[in-house]
């Protein structure tokens, strides 16, 4: 009975040890099989941040060639660019020289056409004088072979005069055409130089004398129509309700709207107030009011116009000039 006690005692204590011996080799085991996992799991992390290493590079790399292929294409454009400039400047350069080459060869055809022209002319001119010569020759032969025989009849002497006047007239005849081209030329010229700025200083220059001229001669009639025309009085048709414009102009805007303005010199827009002298470019008849009634603006005597200034009516003293009255934005 002993004896069974102590062997189930020993088997009791044995187990302990026994289950510890077996859970500390199971462990070991885990352990040697979880150690080639993480191994693994290291590569394959290796292996991936190689990979994204490599991509970088080959972008990096793809980045630097495109940017390279840019600069290459860039280049070769403003090289291109270059040339293209560089050409079209030797082209100019041909051009102008085979222009003045051109002129050059035209000027010399001129002077050789207006030399041979000369030289033919000398030439014709010499042969009709030897023609003369020869024809004066042979009248004189024939006078003389008629006084020989006793009838003494000057048709040579006629046929010689009918010779010399018809060679006059075609002189004259030459002469007149030289001087009708000249004239044309001339006349070509001033059309050309009326239109220039000194001409219109000139028209000024006229203007004012005339304007003096027709004042000085204008004192001996100093009224029209029982008025003093020498004097406009601004603020008396101002007050008359048959000259109410704006009213008119509120009912009536077409009229009002001229269209654009045609400045004679071509400058800009400039204020007038009352006495102030204007060119007679701004006063001519092309910019009369001529029906101020039309928009109810009062009748105009003497030397007094209407006239049209932008989108301004004045009125001016035509004969010298002077700004009488004023209605600023009277147009559209």
């Amino acid at each position: 009975m002993r004896t069974a006690l102590t062997i189930t005692l020993a088997m009791a204590l044995a187990a302990p040890g026994a289950a510890h011996a077996a859970t500390a080799a199971d462990n070991g085991t885990n352990f040697t099989a979880a150690q080639p996992e993480d191994d693994r799991a290291q590569e394959r992390r290796e292996a991936r941040a190689e990979r994204a290493r490599k991509a970088r590079a080959e972008r990096a790399e793809r980045q630097r060639e495109a940017r390279q292929e840019r600069q290459r294409s860039e280049n070769r454009e403003r090289s291109r660019q270059n040339r293209s400039q560089a050409s079209d400047r030797d082209r100019d350069r041909s051009f102008n020289a085979r222009a003045a080459n051109e002129r050059m060869e035209a000027a010399q055809r001129r002077a050789e056409n207006a030399e041979r022209r000369e030289r033919s002319s000398v030439r014709q001119r010499g042969e009709r004088q030897v023609d003369r010569a020869e024809r004066r020759r042979e009248i004189n032969a024939r006078t003389e072979r008629l006084r020989d025989n006793g009838n003494v009849v000057l048709r040579g002497d006629r046929d010689f005069e009918r010779e010399r006047v018809r060679d006059r007239r075609g002189e004259r005849r030459t002469e007149r055409r030289i001087e009708r081209r000249t004239d044309e030329r001339r006349d070509r010229v001033e059309r050309r130089q009326s239109h220039s700025r000194e001409y219109y200083r000139d028209r000024e220059d006229y203007a004012k004398q005339r304007a003096a001229d027709l004042r000085r001669n204008g004192d001996r009639i100093v009224r029209y129509n029982g008025r003093d025309y020498r004097h406009w009085h601004s603020h008396d048709w101002r007050t008359d309700r048959r000259y109410d414009w704006r009213r008119y102009r509120d009912r009536n805007r077409t009229i009002f709207s001229l269209g654009y303005y045609y400045d004679p010199f071509g400058w800009n827009y400039r204020r007038y107030n009352i006495g102030y002298n204007m060119r007679p470019s701004y006063y001519s008849s092309r910019y009369w009011i001529s029906d101020p009634w039309r928009y109810r603006l009062p009748p105009v005597y003497g030397p007094y116009r209407w006239v049209r200034y932008y989108d301004d009516a004045l009125l001016v003293d035509i004969y010298s000039g002077e700004v009488v009255d004023v209605i600023y934005d009277f147009f559209w």
